[in-house]
């Protein structure tokens, strides 16, 4: 699904020299590559603050943490996204409560959003997902009007650029009260191990993450709140800081093999390529096809997969299980929900190989294949 030995050969001179500079410095924890890396990406983004952690599931358990949400405190998320967005709202004892998609985005339906508060309703989680901005101008005018605070999950899209009503641009993740992602190495800026950051405007929600993130210590020895121990590994913002540089070429390839894909299946009826809305700039972490036909739907993709194997292509399902369909959560009390296009969703969706490093040849072998199952069912 992705080729990350190809390029990091592209950039191994760099990233050699840059992680035997920690080795030599022995500075692993907190040296100066965090801060450099954390600074040029909060230029990049746009954004006062970035906070480095260990992971992307700390970044949102740490993010919800800051901003003191209380036992039963209801927290709105989609429910077609991975577990990690939802779980992390379990952990903390707090009340998922699982909302629709939009059908062509695969992103937060502001409609659902809006229906599915209440008066113990405190927080939002849109995801970006597979790379498409979630309408965020909607999102946070519904925010806005019922006084929620907005998380915006950008593991899936960072690099992308959000465009107002108003025509002004964000970078996705710059535009809610806190933004949290994933460094996860298959991801547009993936390291070459764990990692994650959280992202805010705000001083005082910066100041406080900082120290939840650090066992919740604004100093050495003295604990202000409950922490957790989530850090960034120097070697890892060496990396990162190199790629970061890289990131817009690394989208822009994306994009490229979107456009090839797309082009080769415009003709086939039993497939829907991703919908690129005008507001989103698609940054293709996955490229997901959606099956059309309307009965056995599951079952014709779930075949299409076993041709793609056969023929030695890769494919996934992201996600078979919806949130609101996942047994832990059914286990701690979370009241079932009706949620017919997250259901359909499920059975309709296959995610192909998309990386930076794709030509031609490969994508024309992959959607080839494709094509060649549905020519012959």
């Amino acid at each position: 699904m992705v080729d990350t030995q190809t390029q990091y050969r592209k950039i191994k001179t760099e990233v050699d020299k840059a992680v035997i500079a920690v080795m030599e410095s022995s500075a692993f924890i907190n040296g100066k590559p965090v801060k450099d890396f954390a600074a040029n990406l909060s230029a990049y983004l746009g954004v006062k603050h970035t906070i480095p952690c260990a992971n992307g599931t700390d970044a949102l358990q740490i993010a919800m943490m800051a901003l003191d949400l209380q036992p039963g405190d209801e927290v709105i998320t989609p429910s077609f996204t991975y577990v990690a967005t939802t779980e992390v709202i379990a952990l903390l004892r707090l009340t998922p409560v699982f909302v629709e998609v939009d059908p062509e985005t695969f992103c937060m339906d502001p409609r659902s959003f809006e229906n599915a508060i209440t008066a113990k309703t405190k927080a939002v989680v849109p995801v970006h997902l597979y790379g498409h901005a979630a309408p965020m101008d909607e999102i946070m005018a519904i925010a806005k009007k019922h006084n929620l605070y907005v998380i915006e999950d950008n593991a899936q899209a960072i690099g992308s650029e959000y465009t107002s009503a108003d025509g002004s641009v964000k970078k996705t993740g710059s535009i809610g009260h806190i933004s949290a992602t994933s460094f996860y190495p298959s991801k547009n800026l993936g390291g070459f191990g764990d990692g994650g950051a959280l992202f805010t405007n705000d001083d005082g929600l910066a100041a406080k993450m900082t120290m939840i993130a650090n066992h919740g210590q604004s100093r050495r020895y003295y604990h202000d709140v409950v922490g957790c121990n989530s850090r960034l590994d120097t070697i890892q913002a060496a990396i990162l800081d190199i790629k970061l540089r890289e990131l817009d070429g690394y989208i822009a390839a994306r994009r490229a093999a979107a456009d090839f894909y797309d082009k080769a299946f415009a003709g086939e009826p039993k497939l829907e390529t991703p919908h690129r809305a005008a507001y989103s700039q698609h940054v293709f972490h996955q490229y997901t096809l959606k099956l059309t036909q309307p009965d056995n739907t599951a079952a014709t993709r779930n075949a299409l997969q076993e041709y793609l194997a056969a023929a030695g292509i890769p494919s996934m399902i992201y996600y078979p299980v919806p949130g609101h369909r996942q047994q832990m959560f059914a286990q701690s009390g979370v009241s079932p929900v009706d949620l017919p296009v997250t259901d359909r969703l499920t059975d309709q969706v296959i995610s192909l190989p998309i990386h930076t490093e794709m030509d031609e040849e490969q994508q024309a072998f992959i959607s080839g294949k494709v094509l060649e199952f549905f020519a012959q069912s």
